[in-house]
């Protein structure tokens, strides 16, 4: 063998090497089964399932508002700002205003995107939630997440809110 050859059979060795992933398939199925969890624990107002989803109950949990909802919104509440941290937007809150709501919610998902080497995953999708059926806002979600010994949990989570537009008052 000549050594240009050699030297190619090891760089082309090398490269291979770091081009194939070091652990097995992630588990996009458990990765799945909480996004499922997620969902369906908010239309059967299951406070405690949806809680477990979470590595801890006051996760950041932090939105944006979309341009236009931002300034619809700020007609009526000059106050608004497109990203306003709040220390009680959280899993808790959440789940037990919608708990303490006569409405029905659902949350839906698309276009569910996953990246994970089998311990941590950032999770993206369309959301659209629902109240008594009407969309009530939209817009991109996203999660990070690990895997425990007791499965995937949600460590953060992100999300652009996109509002219905106003209704005029003709």
């Amino acid at each position: 063998m000549r050594l240009s050859s050699l030297i190619h059979a090891s760089a082309l060795a090398f490269a291979l090497a770091f081009a194939v992933p070091a652990h097995a398939a992630p588990d996009d199925a458990g990765i799945r089964a909480t996004i499922e969890s997620f969902r369906t624990a908010i239309i059967d107002k299951d406070r405690e399932r949806f809680l477990g989803l979470f590595v801890q109950q006051d996760v950041p949990w932090q939105s944006v508002l979309e341009d236009r909802s931002l300034a619809q919104l700020q007609t009526t509440r000059p106050q608004a700002v497109k990203a306003r941290f709040k220390q009680e937007n959280n899993p808790v809150a959440f789940i037990d205003g919608i708990v303490a709501s006569k409405n029905a919610s659902e949350e839906t998902f698309s276009n569910v995107r996953i990246d994970s080497d089998g311990d941590v995953a950032t999770v993206n999708f369309d959301y659209t939630f629902l109240s008594n059926g009407t969309a009530t806002n939209w817009g991109k979600e996203c999660w990070l997440m690990v895997r425990t010994e007791a499965g995937w949990k949600i460590t953060s989570l992100a999300y652009s809110v996109i509002l219905p537009p106003a209704k005029n008052a003709d």
